[in-house]
């Protein structure tokens, strides 16, 4: 799973110059290579030849992300993410038929001795009965697993970069194969998603555990955006950690996954892009054969929860040993509002490369702080997000300087505006990061994928670039002024503590 924090800093990064006109011919040059086409069922694909080397990519985009996750069952789109890995009633299996039904039960068994733990007076040797039940039945199912066999399938076949995400908006999975095994991946990949197989639930929910608590429990700055995102949101499900809230990961079971792919997962939410040196005919012929029959269901229901306008500034401080780290953010817009751009062009202003205010005032001349860094869409841009400052401060700086001094900044902005020729730096260099991105069959298959989803067609990749040209100074001016403000404001720390001293707690115990 992608950290929020540095698949954000990714979009905004940039480092090739090119005129504006270019996007135009661009959008020409990949319109001759695009062949779009949407099976019975609604599964959507986009096809891109490509013939810069006998590969391709394969990216399949499903528009189900931790946003959708029903209450309770936080973490369950990336719990199901790893489902997906484990095979199929064919493969990852010696015998189908009987592990399922050791699956069953041990789901049976799980779900009693969760009945058992969420009491309010849990009967413990009962408890060890029934987890002694459900550890047995784990057992006889693991022994008809034939470990990793889709990984090892594919990587014989030459596959590279083979991996996934879950975001707060969706999930991908990823990989480039030959392009000679177009069909082997058609077959593997309807497979695996008409025919998923709960196999190694409860162990690799341990692994999960583990990804929480590197990334969140042992990271001071997991820590800090996971209170973060709970402080700033009300009711938006952009509250809640993608990994999943400790309780819910254990609480969840394997009828659960089952349920949320069943209503989540329809063929309507998938999105597939396949850049590369392929035929689109071809293409085509492969997906009616292997995708066609992929039942049609019902979309996943839309979400509808809509976060209610902050009525005044929320602060916390976490005190603990550890790097201070400082995170202000603001509610802003979703990615198909007038004013998102602009938003994203102010962070840019802001804390874009070496010539930009924060970097240049608090690295560059105040030293106050190791890195300051600006940015739109946290945690994610398919609802209302959160346009969010964070600053890691230098020794012995007092957050409450390193906070004044981003407030100065900002101040400016509302005062006194942007330069034009601010305005056009950032803007080209925002273009130069879309040219890039352009460069690989990855990029193009997750940018065209991502804005069909986001967009409602591949081509808005291109026309958000030309929203670009359409930002005056007066904009970035106007959304300084109606975002950043105080009781839209939402701020977080990480002060760290200094532990006191003996006599100085034997004072304070004498005075109490």
């Amino acid at each position: 799973m992608k950290k929020p924090i540095q698949f954000l800093l990714g979009l905004i990064c940039a480092v090739v110059l090119v005129p504006a006109a270019g996007f135009s011919q661009n959008l020409e040059a990949f319109e001759e290579k695009v062949t779009e086409f949407t099976l019975d069922n609604g599964l959507h694909f986009i096809i891109v030849e490509r013939e810069v080397a006998p590969v391709a990519h394969f990216f399949t985009y499903v528009d189900v992300g931790a946003a959708n996750e029903p209450v309770g069952a936080t973490g369950i789109a990336h719990i199901f993410e790893h489902m997906v890995f484990k095979g199929s009633h064919t493969i990852g299996t010696t015998n189908y038929q009987q592990e399922v039904q050791y699956i069953n039960q041990m789901d049976d068994a799980y779900t009693a001795w969760l009945d058992e733990v969420n009491k309010l007076t849990p009967d413990s040797t009962l408890l060890d009965s029934l987890y002694a039940d459900f550890a047995e039945l784990q057992e006889q199912a693991g022994e008809f697993v034939v470990n990793n066999e889709f990984t090892q399938i594919v990587e014989k076949e030459g596959a590279v970069g083979l991996n996934a995400f879950t975001s707060a908006d969706g999930t991908g999975y990823f990989f480039s194969l030959p392009q000679n095994k177009a069909e082997l991946w058609f077959m593997l990949e309807a497979d695996r998603f008409k025919n998923p197989v709960m196999r190694e639930f409860y162990t690799e929910k341990d692994v999960i555990y583990e990804e929480r608590r590197s990334r969140v429990d042992s990271s001071p700055f997991g820590r800090l955006l996971e209170e973060f995102s709970a402080t700033a949101f009300s009711a938006h499900p952009y509250k809640n950690p993608i990994i999943g809230w400790p309780s819910d990961i254990r609480n969840t079971t394997i009828a659960d996954a089952r349920a949320f792919r069943d209503k989540y997962y329809a063929p309507s939410s998938f999105t597939i892009a396949i850049v590369g040196d392929v035929e689109a005919g071809e293409m085509r012929r492969l997906a009616d054969k292997y995708f066609s029959d992929m039942e049609y269901e019902e979309p996943a229901p839309e979400l509808r929860v809509e976060e209610p306008e902050q009525r005044g500034e929320r602060r916390f401080v976490i005190e603990e040993q550890s790097q201070p780290i400082y995170v202000e953010g603001y509610h802003t817009v979703n990615n198909q509002h007038p004013d998102f751009q602009a938003i994203n062009l102010l962070g840019s202003i802001m804390s874009g490369g070496r010539t930009s205010r924060l970097y240049r005032r608090m690295v560059v001349e105040d030293q106050s702080v190791l890195q300051i860094q600006a940015l739109n869409g946290y945690p994610g841009t398919k609802y209302p997000g959160l346009f969010i400052n964070y600053a890691i401060p230098n020794q012995g700086v007092d957050m409450a300087d390193i906070e004044q001094t981003i407030r100065e900044e900002y101040q400016k902005v509302i005062d006194e505006g942007v330069t034009q020729e601010e305005l056009e730096r950032v803007r080209t260099n925002t273009r130069a990061g879309l040219v890039r991105t352009l460069t690989s069959n990855s990029g193009i298959a997750q940018t065209m994928a991502s804005a069909h989803v986001n967009g409602g067609s591949w081509k808005t990749a291109f026309t958000n670039i030309d929203r670009l040209n359409e930002v005056t100074v007066e904009d970035i001016q106007r959304v300084a002024e109606t975002y950043i403000k105080k009781s839209n404001r939402t701020v977080g720390m990480i002060k760290n503590v200094e532990q006191e001293s003996d006599d100085e707690m034997a004072n304070n115990e004498e005075g109490e």
